[in-house]
């Protein structure tokens, strides 16, 4: 791969992470995202990839009471992206 199909596969990649976290914020009424909803709050502030991946492993450790398919999609996102099969 080129630098710019790098660099672009890693923008893609970000920019979906970015949409799954907006997708908790929009459910923050869901009592079971509590700390969840604050954690990716502040993960769409960060633009370290580094840093967005360490983030990313909060808010999955304190959605895991989060059910339905919106769940599920924001789950695979943030699991691939951290590397968690």
């Amino acid at each position: 791969m080129s630098v710019t199909e790098d660099l672009v596969k890693g923008f893609h990649e970000i920019n979906q992470v970015k949409r799954a976290l907006q997708l908790i914020v929009d459910n923050q009424n869901e009592k079971s995202l509590n700390y969840a909803v604050n954690y990716a709050k502040y993960g769409l502030t960060i633009f370290n990839e580094d840093e967005l991946r360490t983030q990313c492993l909060y808010i999955l450790n304190n959605m895991t009471r989060w059910r339905g398919e919106v769940a599920k999609e924001v789950r695979a996102t943030l699991k691939s992206f951290c590397g968690i099969k």
